[in-house]
């Protein structure tokens, strides 16, 4: 499922235009970038949660010349699926 088809899914299950589906999905998504980049967490009781996990920095090697490389040291954002998500995914 892409973002079109999810907010064609919202808007007809919540009984809304697409417009409106459409402006609820992109805020949703600044919603949580932002408060991510702010060093924040996102929790959605039953759904999951969203937080940052550093990753350190690490040697790695140029696949196609061999020649080793630093790579830096990262903010990676992480979902961490909640209880409700896991079981109507393992039913």
């Amino acid at each position: 499922m892409n973002k079109t088809e999810l907010v064609k899914k919202i808007a007809e299950s919540a009984d809304i235009s697409q417009a409106a589906a459409s402006k609820t999905v992109d805020a949703l998504m600044a919603s949580v970038t932002q408060e991510l980049a702010e060093g924040g967490k996102v929790d959605l009781i039953g759904f999951g949660s969203f937080s940052l996990k550093h990753r350190a920095a690490r040697k790695g090697r140029n696949p196609s010349t061999g020649q080793e490389i630093e790579i830096a040291a990262a903010n990676v954002p992480s979902f961490k699926p909640g209880k409700a998500l896991k079981e109507a995914v393992n039913k």
